[in-house]
């Protein structure tokens, strides 16, 4: 990986800056750094002004884990061309399958994962995320959510930062929605930043597509090329972005 604001990187940029180029955020870890209560995240006042800045030069999207209408708020005043959520499945047509699902796996795992302080399962509607942020010895939890739910039918999972994921396998994922967003916009390339293991689907679409993948903190196996050294360098990834557009401006 190479960091995608060192020198000798802004040529790469410069390249996917220039063409008909669809930008596309993960928001959590991202856009917004993580904190202890997921539910009070939010932007930065630089960031969102740089974001607003970016989405008024390049056609620009939001593509969260979050549920639509948790993340929709808290880029609301952004002038995004369009917000997904749940991993890329909303909207999608096939939610309320999704939906029942998920349902029948919350069912079995108040039987199969056991209380304990500190863990907390989010219910998206069409995904379920176990938060154990606050648990104690969380490698010891990690490791008990993991064995509880493996087998349930038709999850797919994807472990995280002090979160694991239960998708179902069938659904879109942040790939499949760059795809399609790309081909909506009639965008010719794409930039994804993301921060996780939920955006490689994102990162992997390099092989067979323009998309140039920036993965927020270093990491060896990530499938994307490039890497900002941390969530704060977001925002000289987005001064950079509204400079390459527009030469000889200045954000504030």
């Amino acid at each position: 990986m190479k960091n995608i604001l060192g020198r000798g990187q802004l040529v790469t940029l410069r390249d996917f800056a220039r063409r008909r180029v669809l930008l596309a955020f993960d928001f959590d870890g991202t856009l917004a750094p993580i904190v202890r209560d997921p539910e009070v995240a939010a932007m930065r006042p630089r960031t969102a002004a740089l974001l607003a800045e970016v989405a008024r030069l390049y056609p620009c999207v939001v593509i969260s884990g979050r549920s639509r209408a948790d993340v929709g708020k808290k880029v609301a005043r952004i002038p995004l061309r369009a917000v997904f959520g749940n991993h890329g499945m909303e909207p999608w047509r096939g939610l309320a399958a999704a939906q029942r699902r998920v349902a029948g796996w919350r069912a079995q795992l108040a039987v199969r994962l056991p209380r304990v302080p500190g863990v907390v399962i989010e219910d998206k509607g069409a995904s379920l995320a176990i938060h154990y942020r606050r648990a104690a010895a969380r490698g010891t939890i990690r490791r008990l959510v993991l064995d509880a739910v493996a087998g349930l039918r038709g999850a797919r999972i994807v472990a995280g930062k002090m979160v694991v994921n239960l998708l179902p396998d069938s659904a879109p994922n942040k790939g499949t929605a760059v795809l399609h967003l790309c081909r909506r916009l009639r965008c010719t390339a794409a930039i994804y930043v993301g921060d996780d293991d939920n955006d490689e689907d994102a990162f992997a679409l390099a092989g067979q597509a323009p998309l140039l993948g920036i993965r927020v903190g270093h990491a060896r196996r990530s499938r994307a090329a490039y890497f900002l050294p941390g969530q704060g360098a977001v925002d000289a990834l987005l001064a950079q972005l509204a400079e390459l557009r527009c030469p000889g401006h200045r954000t504030a």
